[in-house]
């Protein structure tokens, strides 16, 4: 796989957080760790992890240092940042202070992202991501998968009406793409990748690789929101279904081995 080198934004950054003094690494995910960064379309996916809580203090220091980065190297290109004290790392239901889109809200460090960063991203600062997560299996990828799937999309499946924004349909389509593959392989697709396996008529999907291009190409808006919107019930649907049925499974054996005295 070739590595997309860091934006220079991406380096200023780490030369700024190194300087702090509890920041011990940046690491890059999503496209620019897997080879499928398109400036001015891609979103900047990091993840850096602390030498310690990352208090009020701490969070009002980063705050100040991303909006001047935003307003400087940063402008326009989304990049966003993870921030994980290490002692909290095992800690999947943990939340993080996390800069996107113009402010520091608080969100878990996704098993996806966690998956992209062990198999395909790298250091900007500090350690390889293969120094400090565990390795992901195959299973734990259709895990992280399902999780997405039955979490924040069967959410969004929930609501017709987000998906009338271009955003959450173009966004939705490819996300249900990389969704069951992965819940299919254990391996992950890129996005452009996903724009071939969508279910979606090929006049969408090609207007989807356009906009993955950087074309300024726009798609009906109510028949993509209806087309986007109905492959997520449908795959979020699926993706709770095996869920329930491998717990039911599970279940049926756990009591298989309690009652059968061959087992005890």
């Amino acid at each position: 796989m070739t590595v997309t080198p860091a934006p220079p934004a991406v380096r200023q950054l780490a030369e700024r957080l190194a300087v702090l003094g509890w920041v011990t690494d940046l690491l890059v995910a999503g496209s620019l760790a897997t080879g499928d960064y398109v400036p001015g379309v891609s979103d900047l996916d990091l993840v850096a992890l602390t030498d310690g809580p990352v208090g009020p203090a701490r969070q009002q220091t980063l705050a100040d240092l991303h909006r001047e980065l935003d307003q400087g190297a940063a402008n326009g290109l989304d990049l966003g940042c993870v921030y994980v004290d290490e002692a909290t790392l095992a800690d999947l239901g943990a939340l993080h202070p996390t800069w996107t889109h113009g402010s520091l809200v608080q969100r878990g460090l996704s098993g996806v992202t966690r998956a992209e960063l062990v198999r395909h991203g790298y250091a900007v600062l500090g350690r390889p991501p293969a120094a400090v997560l565990p390795a992901m299996t195959d299973d734990d990828v259709r895990s992280a998968a399902r999780a997405e799937l039955c979490g924040y999309w069967a959410r969004a499946a929930s609501k017709p009406l987000w998906w009338l924004s271009p955003v959450i349909a173009d966004l939705g389509l490819t996300s249900m793409a990389r969704g069951r593959h992965a819940l299919s392989t254990g391996r992950l697709l890129t996005k452009t990748e996903a724009i071939d396996q969508a279910h979606a008529p090929k006049w969408l999907k090609d207007q989807l690789r356009a906009r993955r291009q950087g074309r300024p190409v726009t798609s009906p808006r109510l028949l993509t929101a209806l087309i986007a919107w109905h492959d997520a019930r449908r795959t979020t649907t699926d993706a709770r279904r095996t869920t329930t049925d491998a717990r039911r499974t599970t279940t049926r054996a756990r009591r298989g081995a309690r009652t059968d005295p061959d087992l005890r």
